[in-house]
């Protein structure tokens, strides 16, 4: 993503818009793009993240949250794959930040919403 992405990207995220978008994809998405994102999501409610850590984290999940990407979401085997890198972008330069506990309660959210 580049600087213009972020910014357009940032513009769709919004704690209710992730949050309905994760419990409406999670079966389909998938353990692994669920797990990520909310890991994501738990860092950038983290106070010691910077500023310009959490906009990309922002951009990446607002991505996430946009229905019309690059591979649809529904097209099987590779509709979240565009999905999974931008998470995976912003995954890699926060990475420092996931502490034991934000692991945590991902993996615990995330078994719940794959109930």
């Amino acid at each position: 993503m580049n600087d213009k992405d972020i910014e357009i990207y940032q513009k769709e995220y919004s704690d209710s818009r992730f949050s309905t978008k994760i419990t409406k994809v999670a079966k389909s998405a998938g353990r692994s793009v669920i797990k990520k994102a909310l890991t994501l999501y738990y860092v950038m409610k983290s106070k010691n993240v910077p500023f310009k850590e959490k906009a990309k984290i922002c951009a990446a999940l607002g991505y996430f949250i946009v229905p019309l990407d690059l591979v649809s979401d529904f097209v099987p085997f590779m509709g979240y794959g565009d999905d999974i890198a931008a998470i995976a972008w912003a995954l890699h330069s926060v990475y420092s930040k996931v502490t034991p506990e934000i692991d945590q309660k991902a993996e615990e959210r995330t078994n719940q919403l794959l109930k």
